[in-house]
C-alpha cells in the first residue's frame, strides 16, 4: 500500500505540508472569474451598442444611411450637428433647460437637506414615521390634473417660475439619501459646532454641505435627470414655445425631420450631451455617496 500524504512534524511542533501534496480548488475560482468578466463585458456591450449606433448614425449622410444603415461610417459628416442645432433652434431650448434644471435641482437639493437633516439626527419626533413617509412618496402617482389646477389658481401657469417650483417639489429619493448618509457623519461634530456658538442655520448651510458633499451631488444629479428629461409636465404647463425645454424642442424636431435619421440622431446627441457631461463630472461623488451611506447601516 502506498503511504498517504500527510503533514509531517517539524521542530517546535510546526506542521509542514509535503511538497507533493496537490493544491485543490484552483480551477474553480478561475472559472468563476472568467464567467464574471464575461457577464461584465456583455453588460457593457448591451449598454454601449445603442450609444455607438446613435453616434455612427449621426455622423452619416442621408445617402450613406439609406445605403447601409448598420455599416460603419466612412466619411464623417460633423456638419450634421450644426445643421440640426440651427434648424431645431436648440440653442434657445438648451438655455431654457439649463435654467430649469439647475434651479429646480438646486432647490430640490436644499429641500432634501433641510428635511433629511433633522430626521437623521432625531431632532424631530417620530423619525421612523418620517422615513416611512419619504419612502411612500416614491410610489405616489403623478397627479397631473391637480398640478395643472394648482399652477392655474396661483397664476403660475405658462410661467418659468411655476414650472421650476413644481419640478423642484419632486424631491424623490433625496431625503432618504441624505438621512442614510448622515449616519456616517459623527454626531459629535454637531455638538462641537453648537459649543463654538454656530447657529442651526449657519451649520446646516455653512458647515454641513462640506461634510456631505457626495450625497448632495447625488441628490442634485438624480433630480437634474428628471427635470432635464421631463416632457409631460412641460407640455402641460408651458404652452408658449419660447419657454419650452430642450425635450419639447427635440419632440418638435422629430415631427419635422422624422425621415432624416442622421439629423435626428445628431439632435438627440445634442440634447443628451450636457447631461452626460454633468454625470461624468459628478460620478466620483455618486460613488462616494454610496460608500459613505453604507458605513453605518
Amino acid at each position: 500500500m502506498s503511504a498517504i500524504n500527510a503533514p509531517t512534524a517539524v521542530g517546535g511542533g510546526v506542521l509542514a505540508v509535503p511538497e507533493n501534496e496537490p493544491i485543490r480548488g484552483g480551477t474553480a475560482p478561475k472559472r468563476g472569474k472568467f464567467v464574471l468578466y464575461a457577464l461584465m463585458v456583455l453588460v457593457v456591450v448591451l449598454y454601449l451598442y445603442p450609444l455607438l449606433f446613435l453616434v455612427n448614425t449621426a455622423l452619416k449622410s442621408e445617402a450613406d444611411f439609406i445605403a447601409d444603415p448598420t455599416g460603419l461610417v466612412t466619411a464623417p459628416q460633423f456638419s450634421n450637428f450644426a445643421t440640426a442645432a440651427d434648424k431645431g433652434n436648440f440653442a434657445a431650448y438648451l438655455l431654457n433647460s439649463v435654467l430649469y434644471t439647475f434651479v429646480a435641482a438646486g432647490v430640490g437639493m436644499v429641500v432634501s437637506l433641510l428635511v433629511g437633516f433633522p430626521v437623521a439626527r432625531g431632532y424631530v419626533k417620530h423619525t421612523r414615521l418620517w422615513n416611512a413617509t419619504f419612502a411612500a412618496m416614491l410610489f405616489l402617482p403623478n397627479t397631473l390634473i391637480t398640478v395643472f389646477q394648482l399652477a392655474l389658481r396661483l397664476n403660475l401657469y405658462d410661467t418659468r417660475l411655476g414650472y421650476i417650483l413644481i419640478m423642484a417639489s419632486g424631491v424623490g429619493v433625496g431625503p432618504l439619501l441624505v438621512t442614510g448618509y448622515l449616519k456616517s457623519v459623527p454626531r459629535e461634530i454637531d455638538e462641537a459646532a453648537a459649543l463654538d456658538g454656530v447657529g442651526y442655520v449657519r451649520y446646516v448651510f455653512g458647515f454641513l454641505p462640506t461634510l456631505i458633499k457626495p450625497v448632495l451631488a447625488t441628490v442634485f444629479i438624480l433630480q437634474a435627470i428628471g427635470v432635464w428629461n421631463d416632457i409631460i409636465l412641460a407640455t402641460i404647463l408651458l404652452p408658449d414655445a419660447s419657454k419650452s425645454p430642450v425635450t419639447l424642442g427635440l419632440f418638435a424636431f422629430k415631427g419635422t425631420y422624422v425621415s432624416q435619421w442622421s439629423l435626428l440622431s445628431a439632435a438627440t446627441m445634442i440634447v443628451a450631451a450636457p447631461l452626460v457631461a454633468a454625470y461624468l463630472f459628478l460620478q466620483r461623488y455618486l460613488v462616494a455617496s454610496v460608500v459613505g451611506g453604507a458605513v453605518k447601516g
